[in-house]
């Protein structure tokens, strides 16, 4: 009997694949399938370029969002419509090959259930909904958040991207994030500490520098506000403190700060006024002359 299986089972599959409508109904699924990758690429992209055009629009109109708001939302719009499509594309396809409407109708018992076994992940979607529900941060933002610092490259509904100054990406699930510090939000303070030491007249030297800051804010539109001359900051071992601030735009204190220090610095030396730096002085004990004047005395 079980000699008897084996040709009658391969006389069936030689029958199959020489019949002519199977290798048909192969070929048009193929089809199908090959369409439905070919229209899915193509409406993601023609999505995207839709939303493009729309915030363009936007950045023309007198009622915009900021900036920052805007590439947020650009991106997220992005991600989420690249979601929506590739799900109706999978489902496109595995209706090829089943009924998935028992799938869908088990969708939401299946949901529930990975609800319960990924938490983390539920936390993660609500999370990135309420930091940008609530604009906590956007796109192009400097933050800190924990131990990580750098420049918000996207905001998705499961993680966050932080670039750092110096090239590393940060990829931080929504979740994690408890505690943001936001440099982006308002205008920064460049804070200068001068030294000047106590030989030179230090009235002198303030108005020195408040001549020098005076004219500084035309040249630098990063400044929003004329630089200011605190006064004596703190009196050192061997200098004198002079602090100098000023109000710049977002995450400029950095540069303003530098430069201020340079001009200050070549300033005050055209003034001949000395900024004090450490100095040794080396005292010898002449022990020869007090030999000889031991023996003149003696």
């Amino acid at each position: 009997m079980a000699g008897t299986e084996i040709p009658k089972k391969a006389e069936e599959a030689v029958t199959l694949f020489s019949d002519k409508d199977w290798w048909a109904g192969i070929g048009a699924v193929g089809l199908k399938i090959t369409a439905i990758i070919i229209i899915a690429v193509i409406f993601k992209y023609v999505i995207q370029a839709v939303i493009a055009n729309i915030f363009k629009v936007r950045l023309k109109s007198p009622l915009r969002l900021s900036e920052r708001r805007e590439n947020t939302l650009y991106k997220l719009l992005n991600n989420v419509a690249t979601y929506v499509i590739y799900f109706i594309a999978i489902i496109a396809i595995l209706s090829e090959f089943m009924d998935v409407r028992g799938i869908l109708a088990g969708a939401g018992v299946l949901g529930l259930a990975i609800g319960f076994g990924a938490q983390s992940l539920v936390k993660d979607i609500i999370t990135g909904f309420f930091i940008i529900f609530e604009n906590q941060f956007s796109v192009g933002d400097t933050v800190r958040i924990a131990n990580f610092e750098g420049t918000v490259e996207e905001i998705g509904l499961r993680t966050t991207k932080i670039k750092n100054w110096t090239g590393e990406l940060h990829i931080l699930p929504n979740s994690s994030i408890t505690e943001v510090t936001n440099f982006s939000v308002h205008n920064s303070i460049a804070v200068v500490d001068v030294t000047i030491a106590y030989e030179e007249d230090i009235d002198h030297a303030q108005k020195i520098i408040e001549d020098v800051v005076k004219r500084l804010k035309p040249e630098y539109p990063e400044m929003v506000k004329e630089p200011e001359v605190l006064g004596v900051q703190m009196l050192g071992a061997t200098e004198v403190v002079i602090r100098v601030t000023a109000e710049v735009l977002p995450m400029t204190h950095f540069k303003i700060a530098r430069e201020l220090r340079r001009i200050l610095k070549h300033e005050l030396e055209k003034a001949g006024l000395e900024i004090p730096y450490p100095k040794m002085v080396t005292y010898t004990k002449n022990t020869k002359s007090k030999e000889n004047k031991n023996k003149m005395e003696g």
